[in-house]
């Protein structure tokens, strides 16, 4: 039986692509997931003839001032609902691959999934226990350029409450060059990206199949 993937993004989707294009173990993706209506990853997904849905937190906010606050959460709440049940009721997958989704999965959306056996994984551009949540890579080349810290990579791990903090499947480091500019460590940390996430996902798709 072939494996089904979903893979939630919020951008670009170069790592979308990676998986695209990758010789996948068992697995298809049967459907892509954007937290943004004006992601790229959406046209590479339509090119590759899969289906896509977007599922947009502004849409839940609309007409809702930041400061009321209370009202936002609600809504904020609602939308995690909807996700979980969007994804667990909607064409199931066996996977789900975050690459680039740039939103906070709640209990409420994680708790769901691990209640129908749907494991998750997540493309993170850091060492485990480094940068955890945004701006990891700027945060990482900064240390590394004060000569704080002399490695960065990229991690693929297992998803919990705890943003960045689930166990991790497959680490890639890299060396922090002193003197290079952000632009071209950000280079080096797309292209290992580009690898780990396609080398982690058919880690778990070969754990799945067993």
């Amino acid at each position: 039986m072939t494996l089904k993937i979903t893979v939630l993004i919020s951008g670009s989707g170069t790592n979308l692509q990676a998986l695209i294009d990758a010789n996948l173990y068992n697995a298809e993706i049967t459907r892509v997931i954007s937290s943004s209506s004006t992601a790229y990853g959406l046209t590479r997904a339509e090119k590759a003839g899969i289906a896509t849905k977007i599922h947009a937190l502004k849409n839940y906010y609309q007409g809702i001032p930041k400061e009321e606050v209370e009202q936002r959460n609600l809504k904020r709440e609602q939308f995690n609902i909807d996700l979980a049940n969007l994804l667990i009721n909607e064409n199931k997958p066996d996977l789900i691959v975050c690459a680039g989704w740039m939103l906070i999965l709640s209990p409420s959306v994680l708790k769901p999934l691990e209640d129908a056996g749907i494991t998750i994984i997540n493309l993170h551009p850091a060492l485990p226990g480094q940068f955890d949540g945004t701006h990891a890579i700027d945060r990482c080349w900064k240390e590394g350029q004060e000569g704080k810290i002399t490695k960065g990579g990229v991690m693929i791990h297992k998803v919990i409450t705890e943003v960045d903090r689930g166990e991790p499947i497959l680490v890639k480091e890299l060396d922090l060059i002193k003197g290079e500019t952000l632009q071209d460590y950000e280079e080096r940390v797309h292209k290992i990206e580009h690898i780990a996430i396609v080398e982690g996902t058919n880690k778990i798709l070969k754990e799945l199949s067993i």
